[in-house]
């Protein structure tokens, strides 16, 4: 007869604590993961590594702009699809469904607005709308933007965020760099400031217009800008560039922008600059 007898086996069950998703953002400079609500704090930027993340247009004009003075302008403006163009999606389909995830018709956003006081014409790309593709209506817009500065005699302040020309318009998209450029050309004439901001990413036929035209080219930090990317300039030229080219400070450092200002002191910058060059 056994000394001890086994007990049954007892089941424990534990319920595992469900976790909500979206807590939790990983930095893409530091690669840390960091509580979301912390950086939504610290406007959309890393507080351990100072990475800026990329934001809405709607969310820089909340940034940049005083409270309840931003007036929109063509907002009605959205493109067609003259060359019906068709890859792995329609063009159509592409428009679609970039206007439901951002609530926009468009990839850049213009109108008036107050900096501390100031009214400027502002205008903003948004990198979420078809990576901020500069289509006809995205350079009618800045056109219109431009031309209506120089009609008010205001100010004009381009927040650029683009991966360059949208290809799903072909030349007509191409033409958009002649337009703009022409535009601020006429801006300047008149005599009117204008200061353009990079932020992360901004390339493409947007650099090679009107993105580089400005009186002053202000960048956030670190945001990467440029014409082609690194890997087709290092295989056309047969050499390895440095890590950091194309990066904002690399650019000051050469002397194509004028300035490298962190997110949280742009609007003050917009303002002392404005009332010097007023």
């Amino acid at each position: 007869m056994p000394w001890f007898k086994k007990d049954r086996a007892i089941k424990v069950t534990s319920k595992k604590a469900k976790v909500p998703e979206g807590l939790w953002v990983k930095c893409d400079g530091c690669k840390e993961i960091i509580y979301k609500k912390e950086v939504e704090k610290n406007l959309k930027v890393c507080p351990k590594c100072n990475y800026h993340f990329r934001i809405s247009s709607r969310e820089r004009i909340a940034l940049l702009s005083d409270n309840n003075t931003f007036e929109e302008m063509d907002a009605k403006l959205s493109s067609k699809d003259p060359l019906g163009f068709k890859s792995v999606t329609s063009y159509r389909d592409k428009l679609k469904e970039s206007m439901a995830n951002t609530g926009l018709n468009e990839a850049v956003i213009s109108g008036k607005a107050e900096i501390d006081g100031i009214p400027v014409i502002l205008v903003v790309m948004d990198f979420f709308f078809m990576g901020g593709s500069m289509g006809s209506v995205v350079g009618e817009k800045i056109t219109r933007a431009a031309e209506m500065a120089v009609v008010e005699s205001l100010p004009l302040i381009i927040v650029c965020s683009s991966g360059g020309a949208r290809m799903q318009e072909g030349i007509l998209s191409l033409m958009q760099m002649a337009k703009t450029s022409a535009a601020i050309g006429r801006l300047k004439d008149a005599g009117m400031p204008y200061i353009s901001i990079l932020s992360d990413p901004t390339f493409g036929g947007v650099t090679a217009s009107f993105a580089m035209l400005g009186d002053i080219i202000i960048a956030e930090p670190k945001s990467l800008v440029g014409f082609a990317g690194q890997r087709v300039i290092e295989q056309t030229i047969k050499q390895q560039l440095p890590n950091d080219f194309q990066r904002a400070e690399f650019l000051l450092g050469h002397g194509m922008i004028d300035m490298i200002v962190d997110r949280k002191h742009m609007k003050e910058t917009l303002t002392r600059l404005l009332r010097l060059l007023q």
